[in-house]
């Protein structure tokens, strides 16, 4: 049984180092007859800053928009996922907030992993702490360690290559295809074996 694993860029910002890791992870990535990857970049799912009179988590939305119900459905069809993270001012992008908070049930019990990544020495990392109370509010099963690409500027083209010559590129190669590794196995797990 073939699992889908979304992949959310969690910026909208047009020129972006998440972007370049975004097509790098697209180049490299390749579905399988076991899995699916679903390329969800935010720009495509403009949302208003959220403002429904509804508590998701407590109650299905009501009146959505349809850049809104499209997020919301394309979340559904998912078996697990790996959610690409800036670090803004010590936390996620308001962008990435804003859309968590339109989600009620459509991803609990499904796998998450957290990518962060960072024009810093840090990678990220604030961020990447920063976010798992918001996925575990939404019930989603985080994976215990959040990848982290720091300095990570120079590792990668605007066409999405990995710049191999450049320091920590083969970490960086290495740590993500386990990342994908790691979270194919729960999402198919958990899939084939569902929470009752």
């Amino acid at each position: 049984m073939t699992a889908k694993v979304g992949v959310i860029l969690g910026t909208t910002r047009e020129e972006s180092l998440g972007g370049k890791i975004f097509k790098y992870l697209k180049n490299t990535m390749k579905d399988s007859s076991d899995i699916e990857y679903t390329w969800i970049n935010l720009r495509d799912y403009p949302l208003p800053l959220y403002d429904h009179p509804e508590t998701p988590l407590e109650d299905k939305i009501q009146n959505l928009s349809s850049n809104e119900e499209k997020w919301l459905d394309t979340l559904s069809e998912q078996d697990g996922f790996v959610i690409m993270t800036p670090e803004y001012d010590r936390a996620i992008s308001g962008a990435l907030k804003n859309a968590l908070d339109y989600v009620g049930g459509e991803v609990a019990r499904k796998p998450v992993q957290v990518v962060a990544y960072s024009h810093f020495s840090d990678g990220g990392i604030v961020a990447a702490a920063s976010i798992v109370p918001i996925l575990q509010m939404l019930s989603m099963i985080v994976l215990p360690s959040a990848a982290l690409l720091w300095n990570a500027d120079p590792n990668f083209t605007d066409d999405g290559e990995l710049v191999s010559d450049v320091e920590n590129s083969d970490h960086f190669t290495s740590r993500l295809k386990e990342v994908f590794h790691e979270i194919n196995f729960y999402t198919q797990t958990l899939k084939n074996n569902p929470y009752k």
